[in-house]
């Protein structure tokens, strides 16, 4: 089978390489059709009739990547051009991300309009879209009226050549961290991190909270670390490919999200598979989405409303259990190393696209 990667799509993103590798890995042949985000989508079709054809017509499945819902209409041409499958993995919608969750316009205005026109569009016209969470596909059924025998669910997981266990260090001790790493998004509710902090502080100053990367929310952070006069919270800008792994096993403990958005209850974000990858206990909210692939005290730390306080009181627990911090640690990796690392999520998207494959691998052997 060989797959078309179509689209103006960042190959590095971290979906985006998951797939392609784990494709790779189950004997995939991946052709790359792809033009610079940076070039805008009038300019895409022109070029794109010329870039794509070829890697198109070779192509038994046309895949459309994270974000470029723009894109699907061209791809839709060349799907049905060729008579190809056509397949969008979008990871979010626009509107649910533009308007719900950033906030950027309002419910009702022209630009939240446009936004969920282009959504409903280039959700009706592929074959197959794939959603990242039960909850998600729930989402895009009930809001763009998709019937559910279109929408598949494959979790985003995580790439195991960069996010694997590294070996403890003999030498001083590093002072207990807890370790935040994203882009600041709405739905990471990082201002709850740090009001735990706050409140951790309090009872155990030892306690150090490690913030990396920079996003929409990072400037109000920092300035509420600053009004509480935190001095248990450090703030780090976006790191070197291949530094982040680094600042993993150096944490104790790592957190997901503790955002109150609609979004947030529907997405299992890198992060959280990323950490489990590198044997690292994960604290985050309960939501319906988390609890599809992981279990509260066996591979993951689950926090109820209300935040921060509950956060707070999850750290300070897992302080103390070292047994249950190498527990979750240990079970996390087992878990997404099994179901959820590249070979397992290639595996999955082929019997999604091909139900019958495994019976007919059994069949030839």
């Amino acid at each position: 089978m060989t797959f078309c990667f179509l689209g103006a799509y960042n190959p590095v993103y971290p979906r985006n390489s998951v797939l392609r590798h784990g494709l790779d890995l189950n004997g995939v042949r991946v052709l790359e059709g792809r033009l610079p985000s940076s070039v805008k989508f009038w300019l895409r079709y022109p070029f794109g009739l010329a870039r794509f054809t070829a890697a198109a017509m070779k192509s038994d499945v046309i895949l459309v990547p994270e974000f470029c819902h723009k894109d699907v209409p061209l791809a839709r041409f060349f799907s049905l051009l060729f008579a190809k499958r056509l397949v969008f993995d979008p990871v979010a919608a626009r509107y649910e991300t533009k308007i719900i969750d950033w906030r950027r316009r309002k419910p009702g205005s022209l630009q939240a309009r446009w936004n969920f026109w282009i959504d409903r569009l280039s959700l009706s016209l592929p074959d197959l879209i794939l959603a990242d969470t039960e909850a998600h596909k729930d989402y895009y059924c009930r809001t763009y009226g998709l019937p559910e025998d279109k929408v598949a669910v494959l979790p985003i997981g995580y790439d195991d050549r960069l996010f694997r266990p590294v070996p403890t260090r003999a030498g001083k001790p590093e002072p207990f961290t807890v370790l935040f790493f994203g882009s600041f998004l709405p739905l990471h509710g990082a201002e709850n991190i740090v009001g735990a902090a706050a409140l951790v502080g309090r009872k155990d100053p030892a306690v150090r909270f490690k913030f990396i990367g920079s996003g929409q929310t990072l400037e109000p952070v920092r300035v509420w670390a600053d009004c509480l006069g935190l001095q248990n919270v450090e703030f780090e800008g976006w790191l070197k490919p291949g530094e982040l792994p680094l600042r993993i096993a150096g944490a104790d403990i790592c957190l997901g999200l503790f955002g109150t958005t609609e979004k947030a209850g529907r997405v299992v974000p890198h992060k959280i598979f990323q950490a489990m990858g590198m044997k690292k206990p994960v604290i985050t909210a309960r939501t319906a989405a988390v609890e599809e692939f992981f279990e509260h005290g066996k591979n993951i730390y689950l926090c109820d409303a209300p935040y921060p306080e509950t956060l707070a009181a999850a750290i300070l627990a897992l302080k103390k259990n070292v047994r249950l911090r190498r527990d979750l640690g240990e079970q996390g990796h087992r878990l997404v190393s099994k179901e959820y690392s590249p070979p397992a999520l290639g595996r999955k998207l082929l019997r999604i696209l091909d139900p019958d494959r495994d019976g007919k691998a059994r069949s030839m052997t």
